[in-house]
């Protein structure tokens, strides 16, 4: 848990006061430290009695968040580090979310399972490192979100997504492969090598293709 949070943390600000500041003021800082209480305890299951004290804690915890920020991330969703909610504003993940490091959340994102259409369409998003979903976007159902993708304002995603790939429309669909890397900014990127490698397959893509 504080391993994440700690990665957390630094993508809020290069300092320890910013980011001091951003647990006292910042509504997604809330939100973010809520679920990582709350998935810790989901997690561990300690024993009983301190398992009744520690989600009865959690469960106070999540209503307060929900109300005071409007975020909700249930504990039983996993989610890696380096988590930003950089807008806040109805943001929901479905239970069985799974996400990965360095990801960025904006305003009016849904990730949510597809129901109604049977088993095939039943189910959550996986979503890879380094994503960014922008403000007013929606993922639905069982599907694959690639490495350094970026999710488009307003999009509406309800099928796979390459790795870089640039998604916008209702429903969304490719429309570049520049990737999440302009807007994804972390302590340590500039040697993190699979970043790298994803920026050098998006230049190589980018040079067959005659992209600029």
């Amino acid at each position: 848990m504080f391993e994440h949070i700690r990665e957390d943390l630094r993508r809020v600000g290069p300092t320890g006061g910013q980011r001091l500041r951003m647990i006292l003021f910042a509504p997604g800082v809330w939100a973010t430290l809520s679920y990582r209480y709350r998935r810790w305890v989901y997690v561990t299951r300690p024993p009983q009695p301190f398992r009744f004290v520690l989600n009865l804690i959690g469960s106070l915890v999540q209503a307060w968040t929900d109300v005071a920020t409007n975020i909700q991330i249930p504990a039983s969703a996993r989610v890696g580090p380096g988590l930003l909610i950089a807008h806040t504003g109805y943001i929901v993940l479905s239970a069985t979310t799974v996400m990965g490091r360095h990801c960025t959340l904006t305003q009016g994102v849904t990730i949510g399972h597809a129901g109604g259409g049977g088993a095939s369409l039943s189910g959550s998003p996986t979503i890879g490192d380094r994503v960014y979903v922008g403000p007013g976007s929606a993922l639905i159902g069982p599907i694959k979100v690639g490495d350094d993708a970026l999710i488009g304002v307003g999009a509406i995603v309800t099928s796979d997504v390459p790795p870089s790939a640039v998604m916008a429309g209702n429903p969304a669909r490719v429309i570049s492969l520049k990737g999440s890397f302009a807007l994804i900014a972390y302590p340590g990127m500039e040697t993190d090598p699979q970043r790298n490698q994803g920026i050098a397959e998006h230049s190589s893509d980018g040079a067959m293709k005659g992209e600029g």
